[in-house]
């Protein structure tokens, strides 16, 4: 059975793109981006931007849209049992580089994960004036790395903004 990306969270202002690989069960079930409650995705966009936490999802839409931060998947589809990015078979790309064409703010593009670093690098060549970034999977499957070591490493994208 193929898992399908949701369409990217993005406006005009929008300078980083999160990148993450595919929606997990738990998200494609519910329709939004990272609705494990063990994935620290949010808690972290969250505390880097000093607001108060919260469940909702069109809050959560705001703090990345209002912080100029969009999110993506580099796969469009692809065949998972689970949501282990290990277990991916048949993967097609999302066309991010016609994203960044359309959305000529994105400067930086930032992986949430080494599957999804992966799997840009198999389908896109480096595009000229775009700074690239590996962080930590938020994913909580990641588990050698302490919340607080994820937190730190993700702070980094709040210099390209």
């Amino acid at each position: 059975m193929y898992s399908f990306s949701f369409k990217p969270i993005i406006n005009e202002n929008s300078k980083i793109l999160i990148l993450g690989t595919m929606p997990g069960i738990k998200s494609l079930e519910m329709r939004q981006y990272y609705a494990h409650e063990q994935n620290a995705f949010w808690k972290i966009l969250f505390l880097l931007f000093d607001e108060a936490y919260s469940n909702k999802y069109k809050i959560r839409l705001d703090l990345v849209l209002n912080n100029k931060i969009a999110v993506w998947d580099t796969l469009k589809q692809c065949q998972r049992p689970g949501s282990l990015d290990s277990d991916i078979k048949h993967a097609e790309p999302n066309d991010i580089s016609s994203l960044i064409k359309d959305y000529h703010n994105i400067k930086t593009l930032a992986f949430n994960g080494k599957y999804a670093e992966k799997y840009y690098k198999k389908f896109n060549s480096p595009i000229t004036g775009i700074n690239y970034l590996s962080l930590p999977s938020t994913s909580p499957a990641n588990a050698g790395y302490k919340f607080t070591d994820k937190l730190n490493a993700w702070s980094e994208i709040k210099q390209f903004l």
